[in-house]
C-alpha cells in the first residue's frame, strides 16, 4: 500500500494538475508538513525546507525562485515542466513579430484616444498611414536556441512564407527531428547575426549565457534588426540593447520582461511576461508537474530534475524499493551495495546515474528493509537522502 502524502501549493496550481495526484497525496495548508511542494513563481530562497520535504515541483520551466543548492544538500529534488508551454511562447513570438512589423499597438492606441463622434472613420482613414508596416513574409528570422520553443517558431515561421535560419549547437535528436527541413542551420552565430531581419532567442539562462547577446553581437546585426527576447531578459545586455535602439541599429525591441530600465527604452514593446500565460499552458504546467513528483514520491522515478539525474526502474512492484541520492564521489556505490550484503539483502536490480557532483541509486530487493538498515545507509558520509519504498508484498 502507498504511503500517504502530504502536498502544499504555495501558488494556485490548475485542478487538473492536481487531479493528477494519485489518491495518497492528501492537500494541507501547512507548508512545513509536506512531502511535497506544488509552485509556480511563488519565492522560496527565504523560505525554511523542511526536513520531511521530499520534493518540489515548478509548474514551468524557469526555477530561479528556488534555492537549488539548498535543496540539493538536503536531498529535495526539483522538478520542472520543459516544453509543457512551449506552444503558449512560440505563438506570443510570431504574435510579437507582427507587431514589430506592422504598428497594431500604436494604431490601436491611437484609434483608442479619439472622440467617438461622427467624423471617427474619415479621421481614421486620413491617419492609419502613420502606422502602417512591412509584412514578415519573406523576410529572414534568426532562432537562437531550437529545443522546445525555437524549433515550434522556426517551423511557424517557415509556414508564413518567412526565410529562417537556426543556430543551436546543442540541438537534442527530438527536436531535429522535428525541425523543417527549410530551416537553414547554421554552425556559426555569426552567420545568423549578419544575415537576418528578425531575431529570437530561446535558451536557457545559466552562468555561461548571462548576456549572451552582448554589444559584440549586437554590432554585427543587419541595421534595421528587429530583436525578440520572450526567453530570459537577462539573456541579453539591455544597455548594449539600448544603444543600438537609439542608433537604430536595432528597429525594435520586443520583450516578454518588464524592467525599470527596458521601460524607458525607445520603440520597444513590453509585453507582461504573458509567454505562458494561457489557460492551456497552466493545464500542462501543473498536470507534468504533478505526475512527476507523483512518481517520484511513490517509485522513485525522477524525470525533468534542475538538481538530480533521470532515472527509472519503472513502478515499484517488489517489496522495496531503496533510493539513495548520494554526492557523486569514488567508491561510494560499492559501499552501499557493500552495506546491502553485509545485512544479507539481496539486490534484484538495480540502476544509477550521476548529474555533475551528484548521482542516484535505485535497488529493488525481494525482502522488507527495516529502518534500522535505512538509517545506517543514512549515516555514511557523502549520503544525501535514503527513501524506503514498499511496493508489492510479493515480487512478481
Amino acid at each position: 500500500m502507498m504511503k500517504q502524502r502530504n502536498v502544499a501549493t504555495l501558488n494556485n496550481i490548475s485542478p487538473k494538475g492536481l487531479a493528477e495526484l494519485t489518491t495518497n497525496f492528501t492537500q494541507v495548508s501547512d507548508p512545513m508538513a509536506c512531502d511535497l511542494w506544488l509552485v509556480r513563481s511563488a519565492d522560496l530562497h527565504a523560505m525554511a525546507l523542511p526536513p520531511r520535504l521530499r520534493a518540489i515541483a515548478r509548474a514551468g520551466a524557469g526555477v530561479n525562485n528556488i534555492p537549488l543548492e539548498r535543496c540539493t544538500n538536503q536531498g529535495i529534488v526539483v522538478f520542472n515542466t520543459p516544453g509543457a508551454n512551449a506552444n503558449a511562447v512560440a505563438e506570443l513570438v510570431v504574435a510579437g513579430m507582427l507587431m514589430a512589423a506592422r504598428d497594431v499597438v500604436g494604431g490601436i492606441n491611437w484609434v483608442r484616444g479619439q472622440p467617438a463622434d461622427s467624423q471617427i472613420s474619415s479621421r481614421v482613414e486620413a491617419g492609419k498611414k502613420a502606422f502602417s508596416g512591412t509584412e514578415i513574409k519573406g523576410r529572414r528570422l534568426g532562432v537562437i536556441g531550437l529545443g522546445a520553443v525555437g524549433h515550434l517558431v522556426a517551423n511557424a515561421a517557415i509556414s508564413m512564407g518567412m526565410e529562417v535560419m537556426g543556430f543551436d549547437p546543442y540541438i537534442s535528436i527530438e527536436y531535429a527531428l522535428k525541425l523543417s527541413r527549410s530551416v537553414h542551420h547554421v554552425t556559426q552565430l555569426t552567420e545568423l547575426l549578419e544575415e537576418c531581419d528578425y531575431i529570437t532567442i530561446h535558451i536557457p539562462l545559466m552562468e555561461g549565457t548571462r548576456g549572451y547577446l552582448g554589444a559584440e553581437q549586437i554590432g554585427r546585426m543587419k541595421p534595421g534588426v528587429v530583436l525578440l527576447n520572450f526567453a530570459r531578459d537577462q539573456l541579453v545586455d539591455e544597455r548594449a540593447v539600448e544603444a543600438a535602439l537609439n542608433s537604430g541599429q536595432i528597429r525594435r525591441y520586443v520583450t516578454d520582461f518588464a524592467n525599470e530600465e527596458v521601460m524607458q527604452f525607445p520603440n520597444t514593446l513590453v509585453i507582461p511576461h504573458l509567454g505562458a500565460a494561457t489557460e492551456e499552458a497552466e493545464e500542462n504546467c501543473a498536470v507534468m508537474a504533478a505526475r512527476q513528483a507523483a512518481d517520484y514520491l511513490n517509485n522513485g522515478n525522477i524525470t525533468n530534475s534542475v538538481n538530480f539525474p533521470a532515472i527509472s526502474l519503472g513502478k515499484a512492484i517488489y517489496p522495496t524499493r531503496v533510493m539513495v541520492l548520494h554526492r557523486n564521489v569514488p567508491g561510494i556505490l560499492s559501499k552501499i551495495t557493500t552495506l546491502f550484503g553485509e545485512a544479507n539483502i539481496n539486490i534484484d536490480q538495480m540502476v544509477s546515474a550521476s548529474r555533475g557532483g551528484v548521482a542516484c541509486a535505485l535497488f529493488d530487493v525481494p525482502v522488507n528493509v527495516l529502518r534500522d538498515f535505512a538509517m545506517q545507509l543514512s549515516s555514511q558520509p557523502d549520503i544525501l537522502k535514503v527513501r524506503v519504498i514498499y511496493g508489492r508484498e510479493e515480487p512478481l
